[in-house]
């Protein structure tokens, strides 16, 4: 499955390249592909297919409105009833009830857990694949409570944890398989669990 994910990465990564005009690598400027941020509208960037211009959207407001603000019921907007979600740890769910389960955890712990920005954000030239990577930003204030049971204290340290998601979209313009990536042992390290 690890394998998987790593072709798919690569392939991602072709795929967009191979998408670009012939001969303008200056198309990968960040010009190119403007970040977005919380209450700002997305950027209008000439040239763009226009559903991957809307899965774009679509995944701003995921993340700075459906997720940032816990609106869950919303959360089908941009998710597939049957959606797969690959996680950092190797871990995988299927479906949005199990899904909304796995996302959940950030708030018991960091009650003002948020995305606030979307730095890079693309895609392939049909929609079909974006990638975008943003920031979660909280403050571990409650405790947490791992799966083993093991509760740890919090410290009222601040994290500013990059992430990224890889989003496979289907005709209905919803992600049927998700891939997330962010480093927990850097989250642990910025809320001071460990050094």
């Amino acid at each position: 499955m690890k394998n998987r994910g790593i072709n798919i990465v690569t392939l991602l990564g072709l795929v967009t390249l191979a998408s670009l005009p012939t001969g303008s690598m200056a198309a990968v400027k960040q010009e190119r592909w403007p970040g977005t941020g919380v209450n700002k509208p997305a950027p209008a960037i000439p040239g763009m297919p226009e559903t991957l211009a809307k899965n774009l959207r679509t995944f701003d407001d995921l993340d700075f409105r459906v997720y940032t603000e816990q609106k869950w019921e919303d959360l089908h907007k941009s998710h597939a009833q049957n959606i797969i979600v690959h996680y950092p740890d190797g871990h995988t769910t299927i479906g949005i009830p199990d899904h909304i389960k796995e996302l959940k955890f950030m708030w018991t712990f960091a009650p003002d857990n948020r995305i606030t920005e979307h730095p890079v954000r693309f895609g392939t030239a049909e929609g079909e694949w974006t990638s975008v990577m943003g920031y979660l930003d909280g403050t571990f204030t409650k405790p947490m409570v791992l799966a083993d049971g093991k509760v740890i204290q919090p410290t009222g340290k601040a994290y500013h944890l990059p992430m990224a998601t890889l989003g496979h979209w289907n005709k209905e313009g919803s992600m049927s398989e998700e891939y997330l990536f962010w480093d927990n042992a850097t989250l642990m390290q910025q809320i001071g669990v460990t050094q």
